[in-house]
């Protein structure tokens, strides 16, 4: 149904006047459940629709969207009437359409849940997080969400796709507290296209174990020293990267891999790959948000940066082919760039295999890593990452984790702080570990990172 009502938007557009038009809808269901003293705290059910209309008219853009199917012509002639007004551009375009391969992020248990499955899940997690240890004293967040989507996407040049996708995602938040009064917070987060990769045991005892290995942290003096980050901490500096790597910031000068292409910007060790096909990946799909089929790009390799991804807009600016990288937050606006599922190259030497859902514990922890320096500290959360230069790449940010002696964690610290360059940070990279794990659609696995000058 979606497919014809969008074939008839594209030709009204057409018959007034507009040289090219391209519509977006997106249809949403979704069901989350917060669970609080062993009992649902919330309960929360939505459904939606999107439907986005762009038109091209004499090398001008036009845009207008509805949530309301009987309001289609005045959509059409809302975007139609922006296309009179804005200024001419020469790179507007939209795609041609190429053949797409079809990828699995459809789970049917998903899209047929019932309330009470979220409810068991969300009171699983909280259940699984206090019986992990008494020190575990409360249970700030435990939820459990599921969500089904149809997307169609059409275009007055043939591409004319829909596809249907799921999503199950489950994370908690603790608190833990000694005998003496420290208190630590530990969490956990897991999301898949399909629920029976979503382990709601295993993520609140993974979430309870954070907090309790912090207990009884300790400052340290300044030290120059190593450091390896724990999956979800490089992720976090992978996912400042990600938006350097996209063609918009850098036309835009708002990128530290500006005039980069070609160069080596890392460590040698260092493989990242952007890859809307992997099976089951939250950030998978046939094509991008225009419609271009999405790839298995390897954004760097071997430490040298091949080159931006980029939608329809910026691959015309730039002469190239748009890389299947086109975007959109939700059917509001127009497409922009994003990276499907993104992550560095786990040490292959180990075959690791890529999993949305394993967490982080003591069991996945790369000891290899921690075995091979005699001091230095193994990095389990950071404050402040968020204020990093998206244009220049510098930090400065607090630190707390576990401090390595000889091979071997010995305490937690805190209240310590790193400052660098995230780039610099990158080409200081020693050592990769084999326990990848994604968070949403980035992921990484541990990274030693050589000498750095730790404050307290």
């Amino acid at each position: 149904m979606n497919n014809s009502f969008a074939e008839d938007i594209v030709k009204k557009a057409l018959k007034r006047g507009c040289d090219a038009a391209e519509v977006f809808i997106r249809s949403f269901r979704g069901i989350s459940a917060e669970a609080k003293d062993g009992k649902v705290e919330a309960m929360e059910a939505s459904q939606d629709i999107g439907i986005a209309l762009k038109v091209i008219r004499n090398q001008r853009l036009g845009f207008a969207f509805t949530t309301i199917r009987d309001e289609v012509e005045k959509t059409i002639n809302t975007a139609i009437d922006a296309a009179n007004w804005t200024a001419i551009d020469e790179y507007v375009d939209i795609p041609s359409y190429e053949a797409y391969k079809e990828v699995s992020i459809f789970d049917e248990k998903i899209k047929n849940i019932k309330e009470d499955d979220v409810i068991k899940d969300a009171l699983l997690l909280e259940e699984s997080a206090l019986a992990f240890d008494k020190s575990i004293k409360k249970v700030r967040k435990a939820e459990a969400s599921a969500g089904s989507a149809f997307t169609t996407i059409v275009n007055s040049r043939g591409v004319n796709v829909s596809y249907e996708s799921t999503y199950y995602s489950a994370h908690v938040t603790t608190l833990a507290q000694d005998a003496n009064g420290d208190s630590q917070m530990g969490w956990d987060f897991a999301g898949s296209r399909r629920r029976s990769d979503i382990d709601a045991v295993s993520i609140g005892k993974t979430a309870s174990e954070r907090a309790m290995e912090l207990l009884g942290s300790r400052k340290i003096t300044s030290v120059r020293a190593p450091v390896i980050l724990g999956p979800s901490v490089a992720v976090d500096f992978l996912d400042i990267l990600s938006a350097s790597i996209s063609a918009e910031a850098v036309q835009k000068k708002r990128s530290f891999l500006i005039d980069k292409t070609g160069q080596t910007v890392m460590s040698t060790n260092v493989d990242i790959i952007d890859d809307g096909a992997m099976q089951w990946g939250t950030g998978t799909k046939p094509v991008d948000d225009e419609g271009v089929p999405v790839t298995k790009k390897a954004i760097v390799s071997r430490g040298v940066f091949n080159g931006c991804i980029h939608n329809t807009y910026t691959a015309k600016k730039a002469g190239v082919k748009s890389t299947g990288n086109a975007a959109r937050g939700g059917h509001k606006s127009l497409p922009g760039i994003g990276v499907t599922n993104f992550y560095i190259r786990p040490d292959e030497s180990e075959k690791a295999e890529v999993r949305s859902q394993k967490s982080e514990g003591k069991k996945t922890k790369n000891n290899q890593l921690i075995k091979s320096i005699s001091k230095g500290i193994l990095i389990l959360n950071t404050m402040g990452l968020h204020t990093a230069n998206p244009i220049s790449g510098d930090f400065s940010i607090g630190i707390s984790g576990l401090w390595i002696e000889n091979g071997e964690t010995a305490y937690p610290i805190k209240e310590a702080v790193i400052s660098g360059n995230i780039l610099e940070l990158f080409k200081k990279i020693e050592g990769i570990g084999n326990d990848l794990k994604f968070y949403g659609n980035v992921g990484s696995p541990s990274l030693l990172i050589g000498d750095m000058d730790i404050s307290a």
